[in-house]
């Protein structure tokens, strides 16, 4: 038997991380703006890696962020019908060592997912929708990622 509570229909449900469509806009364009950061963050630990295997995951996940960043800023024009411009006034913070490394990148990854989700709820239903579903999915694999280089780097270290 199925049983349904015909008092749901009159219920308002708004989850915490719920959006407008302005502030999903606001969001796209600070994660954009970070992208010089991101990618001096990335080459940096690129260059610390301690092996060709452990860089070579990095690169594809740097190479995964330029594609989110083109994905974003193509959202973004389509949806205001203007380009992203300007750059984080935020000063690059230099690595203090690998594994530190690391762990900031996995924070971050997490933290992007977070925000991505508020964007997530702020887009209309269809492709930019699905799109950062994508670039979600992307972040939380990122996250498993630096999981397993952080895990091999203590028990290596």
């Amino acid at each position: 038997m199925n049983w349904v509570n015909h008092q749901w229909r009159n219920t308002v449900f708004m989850p915490v991380w719920a959006t407008t469509p302005q502030h999903a806009l606001t969001l796209i364009k600070e994660a954009v703006q970070g992208e010089r950061n991101d990618e001096l963050f990335y080459d940096e630990l690129i260059r610390l890696a301690p092996n060709a295997e452990q860089a070579g995951i990095i690169m594809s996940i740097r190479n995964d962020e330029r594609g989110h960043n083109q994905m974003f800023r193509g959202i973004y024009r389509q949806l205001t019908g203007q380009e992203i411009t300007g750059v984080s006034n935020e000063a690059h913070q230099p690595v203090s060592s690998y594994l530190a490394g690391l762990e900031e990148a996995l924070l971050g990854e997490l933290a992007a997912v977070e925000k991505y989700r508020n964007i997530w709820f702020g887009l209309p239903v269809g492709i930019y929708k699905d799109t950062v579903f994508g670039i979600i999915l992307d972040e939380m694999k990122h996250a498993s990622k630096y999981n397993y280089l952080i895990t091999l780097n203590r028990t290596n270290g």
